[in-house]
């Protein structure tokens, strides 16, 4: 709850620094702000559980861990906003307001106790999101991205909040412990198809939000055309928080329900498509920001894995692995992102020729390039190899090898992708547009620095991490 007090207080303070004559204040600004509250949240740890809102909103271990991951991730791509800030961008103290306000949304996702606060913490986080998606409001793609998330954001938001009312007709109530109970002993059995369809639409809703397949084809197109900065909070915390709270929904709310064969055959369907989807549709892409997109749809399929072998508790294996995995793949995520808008603000392109030669002109950005394919693609000794061997571990004990063989054939596939940013760094040529060195602060390279050390630091010393809830 003090996360979401100060974010807010913190968000509205900011606003007013945007009348200073200069905004060289306001990154660091935003930096010390996002610190703060990092280490405020981590004063709830081992607190036990504090409910407020007569119990709506409750704050534990399980929230505190996301809450961190999400300020983590914010924290450490805010030094990628430099150009912002070198423009001199007149809406700079708006931007870093409604990243803070969108946190107030993810924080509310991860915390949430009632249905109704999951509604609001998604439409704060989503509005702030569709606000700045269009952000370049000069460019016609981001005006096309800004367009396209706001029209089917608006219309899944329906069907989830349709979803929800029927949850509601069958049970009577909304708060996540009556709901479970009313779904393990139903009063009455006219109502159970209601229930149901509440369910499956709420499972639409919320697969459109991590962008897990078949409602995952907005996600190219809205990435390719949002500023690349604002992509890449948009792929990391707004992923990290969704699943938070898909995870959260399927452990207290439908538990005996996937038992009953209702939701888990859906969920296992749409794990599968999703990493098929995700992964083929990466391979073809010649834009390396759409490779990410892409890349983003076949992460949330590996995620799903954890949500299909969840064992009815926040605090087992499953539960652990999302954590981990969505730690280690915000952090390779986020450096990822930086150095592709770093190029891309200098050679003014986002295809994978626009990384030719880069190891020549910038060891350090091809270098953290390189770290954060190889954890994206899971090779051993980054974060990403333990995410996925902690969630394809939890499918095994629970049953689910298939479901896991076909993950690791997958993870084969994308491998080729990943590689291909590789190649292009240290196997081709530099040309006319690619023969300077890019332009990289100090603070910057810091940041990255610190990116690649995360990485390798979570592949290498896991237990440090994994399994704190």
């Amino acid at each position: 709850m003090n996360s979401i007090i100060l974010l807010s207080v913190l968000g509205l303070g900011n606003l007013f620094l945007g009348f200073l004559r200069s905004n060289r204040l306001l990154l660091p600004a935003a930096m010390l702000m996002l610190a703060l509250v990092f280490g405020i949240n981590l004063i709830d740890w081992n607190e036990g559980a504090q409910s407020y809102f007569n119990n709506m909103l409750v704050i534990d271990n399980f929230s505190v861990a996301f809450t961190g991951v999400v300020v983590l991730t914010t924290f450490l791509l805010i030094p990628f906003s430099q150009k912002f800030v070198r423009d001199g961008a007149a809406n700079l103290a708006e931007y870093y307001s409604l990243l803070l306000f969108s946190l107030v949304g993810a924080v509310m996702m991860v915390a949430y106790n009632h249905l109704l606060i999951l509604f609001v913490g998604i439409e704060t986080l989503s509005i702030a999101m569709y606000v700045l998606a269009g952000s370049d409001k000069r460019n016609l793609r981001s005006n096309e991205a800004a367009l396209k998330y706001f029209l089917m954001g608006s219309f899944t938001t329906g069907i989830l909040l349709f979803g929800i009312a029927l949850v509601y007709g069958a049970t009577g109530t909304f708060q996540l412990s009556d709901i479970s109970f009313a779904v393990q002993n139903p009063i009455n059995d006219s109502l159970q198809p209601m229930l149901y369809i509440g369910m499956l639409l709420m499972l639409v809703g919320m697969g459109f939000k991590v962008s897990a397949a078949p409602f995952h084809f907005w996600t190219p197109d809205v990435y390719e055309g949002t500023p690349t900065f604002f992509a890449a909070f948009m792929s990391t915390v707004v992923k990290a928080a969704g699943f938070a709270a898909f995870l959260k929904l399927m452990v207290q709310v439908f538990p005996a329900a996937s038992a009953q064969g209702v939701w888990l055959p859906t969920l296992t369907a749409m794990c599968a498509l999703t990493l098929l989807l995700g992964n083929v549709g990466a391979v073809a892409q010649t834009s390396v920001k759409r490779m990410l997109a892409y890349s983003s749809v076949s992460h949330a399929g590996y995620l799903l894995i954890g949500l299909v072998a969840f064992n009815g508790q926040l605090e087992g294996a499953s539960a652990n692995g999302i954590f981990f995995y969505s730690l280690a793949y915000s952090v390779a995520t986020v450096a990822a992102f930086g150095v592709l808008k770093l190029v891309a603000d200098q050679r003014q392109r986002e295809d994978y020729n626009g990384l030719n030669g880069l190891a020549k002109t910038n060891p350090l950005l091809a270098f953290v390039m390189t770290v954060a394919m190889l954890s994206l693609a899971g090779i051993p000794l980054t974060g990403g190899f333990f995410g996925k061997f902690f969630i394809f571990s939890a499918a095994v004990e629970n049953g689910y090898i298939g479901l896991v063989v076909f993950a690791v054939v997958m993870s084969m596939v994308s491998i080729y992708y990943y590689l291909r940013p590789i190649i292009a760094m240290y196997m081709r040529d530099t040309d006319v547009t690619t023969d300077e060195p890019i332009q990289v602060t100090s603070f910057q390279s810091a940041a990255l620095f610190v990116l690649a050390l995360l990485t390798v630091v979570l592949g290498v010393l896991p237990g440090l991490i994994s399994g704190i809830l």
